[in-house]
C-alpha cells in the first residue's frame, strides 16, 4: 500500500479534486430532481475532461512549463499579454475563491450533522464557527506544509465513501434501461440548466489544466513518457466519473424532492447504511472539504507565481500570501449566512462559466509549433476542443439567462 501511494499518478489526484463535496452535493440534486435524465451531462463532462486534461499533461511533459507561464511566453503583443495574464489571474482566483467557498461549506455541512451550529458577530457580519474551524485545519497544514500522512487519511475516506455510493447504486437495483437512456439521449429540463453547467462546472475544473501541466512534468521525465501519462489519466478520470453516476443514480431512489442538509444528501446511502448513513457521509463530506480546501488556494498561489514569473518556493511569502487571501474569501463566504447546498452549487456554475475562458488559452497554446512541435493537436483534437468550449460557453450563457430570468 505505501509503494501505491508513492506512487500515485497526477491523474488520481485530479480526480480526487472533482469527486469532492461539489461532486457529491450537485449529483445528488441531479438524481433527486432529475433522476436518471442528466446522466448524458455527467458523460459529457467525462469526455471533456479527458481531452482537455490530456492536453494539459502533453504541454507539460514535451514544453516542461505550466500553462499560465507558456501562455505569456507566446503571446507577443504587449497588451494582448498583460490583457490575458489579467484574465487568467481573475478567472483562477474567482473561481477558486468560489471553489474554495464551496469546499469549506461541504466540510460544515459534514460537521453540522455532528455538532450544533455557532455563530458570532463581527463588523456587523454574523460568522458560522464551523467553517472557521475548516479554514483553520485547512491554513495549519498549508502552512506547515507537511501533511501528506494526514492527506491520506482522509483521501481514503474519500474512497470509501466514493464505493459505497458505487455498491448503493446496484442496491437500489435501477433500471438499467432508464439509465441508457439517461446517459444517451440528452434531455433539457426547463428549470435543470443550473444544474447541467454545475454538473460540467464540479467535473471539469478549470484550475486543474494549470495543475496538470505543472504536475506531469515533476512525476515523468519528458514527452518518451506520454503512454504512462495518459494511462493514468484514462484510468483515474473515467473511474471518477463512475462514482459521480454512481452518486446520481444513488440519489434517484430518494424518496424526497429538497435537498438542504447532509441528513438529505446521506439518504442516497441508506440502502447500505441504514440510519448510521448520515454519519458516514458527514465524516466524508469534511474528508472531502479538507483536501479540497488545501488544493484550490495552493493551485491559485501556482498560477500567479507562473504569471509574475516569481522564482520562489512553497514557503515564501508572496506565494503564501496568495492562497491565505484564497482561503480568506473562501471562509467568508461559507460563513456569513449563506446556505451551504446553494454556494455548493454557486462554485461549481462558476466554475463551468469559467471554463471556456481557460480552455481556449489550452487548446490555443497545444496548436504552437513553437511549444509543441511534432505532439501538437491532432485534427480530431481540435474538434473535440472546440466542440467541449462551444458547448460550454452555450451552457454558461444559459445558465446566467436562467439567473436573470431571460430568454433568447
Amino acid at each position: 500500500m505505501k509503494n501505491v501511494l508513492n506512487n500515485i499518478g497526477p491523474g488520481t489526484l485530479i480526480a480526487a479534486a472533482f469527486i469532492g463535496p461539489g461532486t457529491v452535493t450537485v449529483c445528488t440534486i441531479a438524481g433527486v430532481n432529475y433522476g436518471f435524465t442528466l446522466l448524458w451531462a455527467m458523460i459529457l463532462s467525462i469526455v471533456a475532461t479527458l481531452v482537455l486534461q490530456e492536453m494539459a499533461a502533453r504541454l507539460g511533459l514535451v514544453y516542461g512549463k505550466g500553462l499560465a507561464e507558456t501562455v505569456k511566453e507566446q503571446v507577443n503583443h504587449p497588451m494582448i499579454k498583460i490583457a490575458a495574464i489579467l484574465l487568467m489571474l481573475a478567472a483562477i482566483l474567482i473561481g477558486n475563491a468560489a471553489y474554495e467557498a464551496g469546499n469549506i461549506s461541504g466540510g460544515v455541512l459534514g460537521l453540522q450533522t455532528l455538532f450544533s451550529e455557532v455563530t458570532f458577530n463581527f463588523a456587523n457580519l454574523e460568522f458560522n464557527v464551523l467553517s472557521l474551524i475548516i479554514g483553520l485545519i485547512a491554513f495549519a497544514l498549508l502552512f506547515i506544509g507537511n501533511y501528506k500522512v494526514i492527506e491520506r487519511s482522509l483521501v481514503a475516506l474519500v474512497i470509501l465513501m466514493s464505493l459505497s455510493f458505487v455498491i448503493t447504486a446496484v442496491l437500489t437495483q435501477p433500471n438499467s434501461i432508464a439509465i441508457l437512456k439517461g446517459m444517451f439521449i440528452p434531455v433539457f429540463p426547463e428549470e435543470g440548466w443550473l444544474t447541467i453547467i454545475a454538473l460540467v462546472g464540479t467535473t471539469v475544473v478549470p484550475y486543474n489544466l494549470f495543475l496538470h501541466a505543472a504536475l506531469v512534468k515533476e512525476k515523468w521525465s519528458g514527452i518518451s513518457q506520454l503512454k504512462a501519462a495518459r494511462t493514468d489519466l484514462y484510468v483515474s478520470i473515467i473511474l471518477g466519473g463512475l462514482v459521480s453516476m454512481a452518486i446520481i443514480i444513488s440519489a434517484a431512489s430518494i424518496q424526497s424532492t429538497e435537498v438542504i442538509n447532509a441528513t438529505d444528501l446521506a439518504k442516497g446511502l441508506e440502502p447500505l447504511y441504514g440510519r448510521f448513513s448520515r454519519y458516514f457521509l458527514s465524516l466524508g463530506l469534511f474528508a472531502a472539504g479538507i483536501t479540497s480546501a488545501i488544493t484550490a488556494p495552493l493551485a491559485a498561489a501556482y498560477v500567479v507565481r507562473e504569471c509574475f514569473g516569481w522564482k520562489i518556493g512553497l514557503k515564501d511569502k508572496k506565494f503564501r500570501a496568495v492562497w491565505i487571501l484564497v482561503l480568506l474569501l473562501g471562509i467568508i463566504f461559507s460563513s456569513i449566512g449563506f446556505k451551504p447546498i446553494e454556494i455548493i452549487k454557486f462554485a461549481q456554475v462558476a466554475n463551468g462559466i469559467l471554463l471556456p475562458v481557460i480552455a481556449c488559452f489550452l487548446v490555443w497554446v497545444v496548436n504552437r509549433n513553437a511549444v509543441m512541435g511534432n505532439y501538437k493537436n491532432s485534427m480530431l483534437q481540435n474538434i473535440l476542443g472546440i466542440v467541449i468550449i462551444l458547448i460550454t460557453i452555450v451552457l454558461g450563457l444559459k445558465s446566467l439567462m436562467s439567473v436573470f430570468n431571460l430568454s433568447l
